[in-house]
């Protein structure tokens, strides 16, 4: 415990133990009657005051002073008239004990929310605090504001990456623990793209910047963590509100207890003055108070060690009552890598048939276009192309060694007439002629990522009713992929707008507790991440405007950590509601008992600090979900 005390907590901890000394020492007197004059009024009270003054004055300070700001009814006013009025009936060493065990409860709670704390406390330190700019052949330290984009910087080996960039020369192994929550470190080297707040290793790495440092990853991850908690949840604002009129009700009931039986019932005044008391120390709701923002508190930094970022507790409530789930395909289930799966020569060789259809897409900056060339692997030779003439919808025309080359889909070999053999592959293909003869086709696929399949059947093991995708792919490649992965429902050629009106359809049949989530990674996804219950983003490859318009944030991608959280968000909440059922019920019983007499001021504390600490060791639990 003493690793992860601040010093004011230490402070504490030690005025803690001296006032229990003293106590200690103080009762053994009074009640084994070894010093009689201890027992009398003016001295007795005297040296229990002694104890109380050293406990209690930053209590009793923090009362006035929130009295005199108009915030009359907390936690420190009702321990204070508790504990005088202790003083006031005799009950010297209740009153010391009220307030005692009152500070001891204060210490476990901070100590409580400082241990969660420190879940996202490894969030809150990958902000750089220098970059290394070279400036005549030397190595410069400015603050990372101040570079701009295309500038050149140095990341020295342990050193941190100050901002976005791409690595221009060096090679290293990066540590991205602080940002994904994940152990195994990658692999940079020139032309890899690479993000701030991660550790270089043993190497040396000049990157040239792309994003200014306000734009960075590391700055709006920070920005992320530090708005987590002013997004409250609907629980979370229940208790607050709760509280506000709670504590004045019962303060007013405990004046009328200690007022009305004596006024009409000619009952003794200490005695329902003592019942008063007792009934402000049970009444105290620290147990609602902090145990609830803390289980919140707990689950939004378990999620955060793996890298997930949680925009605000409401947003982990929501995701406890996700019952469907929609996915954008690619760049979320599938890389969204275009590679050539298969050759399909039907005239000449294989190697034949890519080098034509590199030829012909040698001058497009298409993804389609790409793969064929990267498929080739060679340099083309430009000069055998003479004309090319871009076909909207259905391909390219070339003029290649004086023949005519047709390379696009099936529409395009019938609208020449070309019979051409068509293939039921999954996937975009390509098919090539020339001067009207049928060579083959190239099929060109995205590639599905290998963790997509495993998220889909965990989240439907954790209670996921509806998985679904939407892409503007075609319908047979959709539905290919939507059956490999085991998703529910698929929608396909769909155009950003009609994904917005997808997932709209999918909220109206939804039911008004049932919440709808959205996975998607695309600036095209930033409304339909904005429409849904819960947007979900992915923060390593994603676009700005997806991240922002999202709730929550992979920052590796890894859509399987989605179940994760969805544990988290379920666990705390069964921890709020226990710690609400726990805390109220116990104080209601002690409540009751106090009134009519049948609870004493022991009974009083344990109702106030026992619980409290018992709520918070529960919420704590929020704090560690095992990973599956």
């Amino acid at each position: 415990m003493g690793k992860t005390l601040t010093e004011k907590q230490k402070q504490m901890l030690g005025r803690i133990l001296v006032t229990f000394l003293i106590y200690g020492i103080l009762l053994v007197i009074t009640e084994g009657g070894l010093i009689p004059a201890f027992n009398r009024f003016p001295v007795s009270l005297c040296a229990f005051f002694v104890p109380y003054a050293l406990i209690g004055w930053d209590v009793v300070y923090k009362a006035v002073r929130n009295i005199k700001n108009g915030q009359i009814f907390d936690e420190n006013f009702l321990m204070v008239v508790a504990s005088i009025a202790a003083f006031c009936i005799g009950e010297y060493s209740e009153a010391v004990a009220v307030m005692l065990f009152y500070q001891v409860g204060e210490l476990f709670q901070n100590y409580a929310v400082n241990r969660s704390r420190q879940s996202i406390s490894a969030m809150m330190d990958i902000c750089p605090e220098y970059a290394n700019i070279e400036e005549d052949g030397k190595l410069k330290q400015v603050d990372p504001d101040d570079v701009s984009v295309g500038d050149m910087i140095v990341v020295k080996a342990g050193e941190r990456i100050p901002l976005d960039g791409l690595v221009v020369s060096g090679e290293s192994m990066v540590d991205t623990s602080a940002l994904t929550g994940e152990s195994v470190p990658r692999k940079v080297s020139a032309g890899s793209e690479i993000i701030s707040g991660c550790v270089n290793g043993d190497g040396l790495l000049r990157v040239q910047v792309t994003k200014e440092f306000d734009d960075s990853t590391v700055s709006k991850i920070l920005e992320l963590v530090e708005n987590a908690s002013s997004r409250k949840a609907k629980t979370e604002n229940f208790i607050t509100k709760f509280a506000r009129y709670y504590t004045p009700i019962v303060v007013f009931a405990a004046l009328a207890l200690a007022v009305i039986p004596p006024l009409f019932l000619a009952e003794p005044w200490g005695k329902w003055i003592g019942r008063a008391c007792i009934f402000l120390v049970i009444s105290c709701p620290c147990a609602l108070v902090i145990s609830v923002p803390l289980s919140f508190f707990g689950g939004i930094g378990a999620a955060s060690k793996y890298g997930v970022l949680v925009k605000g507790s409401n947003y982990l409530e929501a995701l406890a009552d996700m019952k469907t789930i929609v996915f954008d395909k690619t760049g979320t289930l599938t890389k969204g890598e275009f590679k050539v799966s298969e050759v399909n020569a039907v005239s000449g060789s294989k190697e034949d048939l890519l080098e034509l259809a590199a030829l012909v897409e040698g001058y497009s900056d298409h993804p389609i276009a790409k793969s064929i060339c990267d498929a080739y692997g060679k340099k083309v030779d430009s000069t055998k192309v003479e004309t090319t003439k871009n076909l909207t919808g259905r391909g390219i025309m070339a003029v290649i060694d004086g023949k005519t080359v047709y390379a696009g889909n099936a529409k395009l070999m019938k609208e020449q007439n070309i019979a051409c053999q068509e293939t039921q592959t999954v996937g975009t293909i390509v098919y090539l002629a020339r001067q009207g003869e049928f060579l083959g086709s190239i099929v060109i696929s995205d590639t599905i990522k290998p963790e997509a399949e495993r998220a889909i059947r965990d989240l439907k093991k954790i209670g996921v009713a509806k998985t679904v995708m939407l892409t503007g792919d075609r319908k047979e490649i959709g539905e290919a992929v939507a059956e490999k992965l085991g998703i529910d429902l698929v929608y396909t050629e769909l155009l950003p707008q009609d994904k917005v009106s997808k997932v709209e359809e999918l909220l109206d049949h939804s039911g008004e507790k049932e919440k709808l989530a959205f996975v998607g990674d695309g600036i095209n996804d930033a409304p339909v991440l904005s429409r849904a219950d819960i947007g979900i983003a992915m923060g390593s490859m994603g676009s700005d405007a997806a991240i922002e318009a999202a709730d929550i944030v992979l920052m590796d991608d890894d859509t399987s950590k989605i179940s994760y959280v969805v544990e988290i968000a379920k666990k705390t909440l069964r921890i709020v509601k226990q710690n609400i059922v726990f805390a109220l019920g116990v104080k209601l019983l002690v409540l009751l008992l106090g009134a009519f007499g049948m609870a004493n001021m022991w009974e009083a504390v344990f109702a106030d600090v026992g619980v409290s600490v018992i709520a918070i060791l529960n919420a704590m639990r929020a704090l560690s979900v095992k990973k599956h």
